[in-house]
């Protein structure tokens, strides 16, 4: 590829969950870390995201465990029933691990379009203030998605 993921920039590694509060428990027991707060969106119409291609509507508790000292965090998701590539990785995998994220800097238009030149659709984009994602639909054949991020 003229545009890989530069493996060095992993940054996410972000897992769905049935129950983000017992997932929790045992992540923080495991690595015996104290534990995050659990952040509640509701289920509202958000213009700054689209799941394939239409404006995304769902809740999402989500948990960030910080592991920065080996330079990444662990994301939980526990979605809520509404349509996202949380619900739609839950449903169709149970727990597990819905992403890799990365992040690209500048290269990020580049290396998403090369991968959806490769037979990679995009599946999820958002913004929020001071970032966005992108994610890239590797489960097929990567056995996990991307999660391309211009920047932290």
């Amino acid at each position: 590829m003229k545009h890989p993921v530069p493996l060095r920039n992993l940054i996410q590694i972000a897992l769905v969950v049935d129950d983000i509060e017992r997932a929790l428990d045992a992540w923080c027991e495991v690595f015996d870390v104290p534990r995050p707060e659990v952040r509640v969106s509701a289920a509202e119409p958000n213009p700054n995201e689209l799941y394939r291609g239409e404006p995304a509507q769902y809740g999402l508790k989500v948990a960030v465990v910080d592991c920065s000292e080996r330079g990444f965090v662990i994301e939980l998701h526990e979605p809520d029933a509404n349509p996202s590539t949380f619900r739609e990785f839950l449903d169709a995998h149970g727990n597990g691990v819905h992403h890799l994220g990365f992040q690209v800097g500048d290269a990020r238009d580049d290396v998403v379009g090369e991968l959806e030149s490769k037979g990679f659709p995009l599946r999820n984009v958002g913004v929020y203030p001071g970032g966005s994602w992108t994610i890239i639909d590797g489960e097929g054949t990567l056995g996990v998605n991307l999660n391309i991020k211009p920047r932290p």
